[in-house]
């Protein structure tokens, strides 16, 4: 029999005692577990199902090889296996067996009676046996939530200790988090700390970059839109000061220290940030600014760039006057035509009438249309 099919019988032999346990009023809870290999050494891959109440439970993450005492995961062939996970919540008595170091087979929970009344004693109440049940899982121990309480945080309740299992929020993160120089007393922050990844490493590699944050938020943005201690450098290297809203900002728009490079070798090296950042919002491009230079418009400033920009004084536009003769307006003149009205979408201008009632001139002559 193949492992595959050996697997699917064991997971229907599980089904059958799980129901007869259920009919019987048993306290154990019952279902079956696998086990895979890993690709981080020292870890397997374990998994646990269970179906109680017509829900379905499943899990499955990377646990150390040490907790299944007993079992060599590097013996060939198949063998049988007898083996206890031992949790302060409870314990998993397992059952089944390998095949080069995979397999599958049953289990059966048995909660510990005194864990909800010692977790309560330490301020962690509401513990009922579907927490338990979580809590034997994500082996939130006695001496872990000991460990945690002592840092003084902010909001630290029974489900966020579970939180703090799953996203890895351990007693040496926090210390490392606060030595990074970051003053962090809210549990749901180093939960988002976590999801993010805003380590002591990256804030220290902000430090070093030059750039001083210490808002929370900040740090977890940065993280969720992409700045970088590169990015950092990069900026004061290329003579700017970016604060953190700047640095978010130019990430959600898109200006690139590479892009800030193409601006430079346009003549726009000294652009303040926030003009830098309307250029992006508004399509200021390096390739808009080489054709306008094309055109005759050598460095407009970067006011008029975001102005002719915002009201669509384009390329097209421009050269479609000059075809016409009028070689020589300014930027200013030309989004004046453009907020007035003055050109149609071709192009032409509008009748001499439209032009006198606006008394729009250009070189003290009156413009006609062709």
């Amino acid at each position: 029999m193949n492992l595959k099919r050996t697997i699917g019988l064991i997971l229907v032999i599980a089904g059958v005692i799980l129901g007869v346990s259920k009919a019987l009023g048993s306290d154990t809870q019952s279902g079956d577990w696998t086990i895979r290999r890993s690709d981080i050494p020292g870890k397997v891959e374990f998994s646990l199902m269970d179906s109680r109440a017509g829900h379905h439970f499943h899990t499955s993450s990377e646990w150390p090889a040490t907790d299944f005492s007993g079992l060599d995961f590097s013996k060939t062939g198949r063998q049988e296996v007898h083996f206890t996970i031992a949790r302060d919540a409870g314990k998993f008595e397992c059952e089944g067996f390998l095949h080069d170091g995979e397999g599958a087979g049953l289990f059966h929970f048995v909660a510990d009676a005194k864990y909800a009344q010692e977790m309560k004693a330490l301020g962690f109440g509401g513990i009922d046996a579907e927490k338990q049940w979580a809590m034997a899982i994500h082996d939130v121990s006695l001496k872990f939530a000991r460990d945690i309480k002592a840092k003084n945080l902010q909001g630290l309740d029974t489900d966020k200790l579970i939180a703090f299992k799953i996203h890895g929020v351990t007693p040496e993160f926090i210390d490392a988090i606060r030595a990074a120089g970051v003053n962090v007393s809210d549990s749901d922050k180093f939960i988002a700390f976590r999801i993010h990844g805003v380590s002591p490493e990256f804030v220290s590699g902000i430090r070093a970059a030059g750039l001083n944050v210490v808002d929370n938020d900040k740090l977890i943005a940065f993280r969720i839109h992409g700045v970088t201690p590169e990015m950092v450098r990069s900026l004061k290297q290329a003579g700017y000061e970016p604060d953190a809203d700047n640095l978010i900002a130019m990430r959600i728009h898109g200006a690139t220290p590479e892009w800030v490079e193409d601006l430079k070798k346009q003549g726009y090296d000294h652009v303040d940030l926030d003009k830098l950042i309307a250029f992006r919002i508004h399509g200021v491009s390096p390739d808009f600014i080489g054709q306008l230079k094309k055109l005759g418009y050598a460095h407009p400033e970067p006011d008029q760039l975001i102005a002719m920009r915002i009201h669509g004084v384009t390329p097209d536009f421009i050269s479609s006057l000059q075809s016409r003769g009028m070689k020589d307006l300014s930027i200013d003149k030309l989004v004046s035509l453009k907020i007035h009205g003055l050109i149609d979408f071709s192009g032409r201008l509008q009748t001499t009438q439209k032009l006198a009632n606006k008394n729009y001139c250009f070189g003290g002559v009156l413009a006609a249309p062709d």
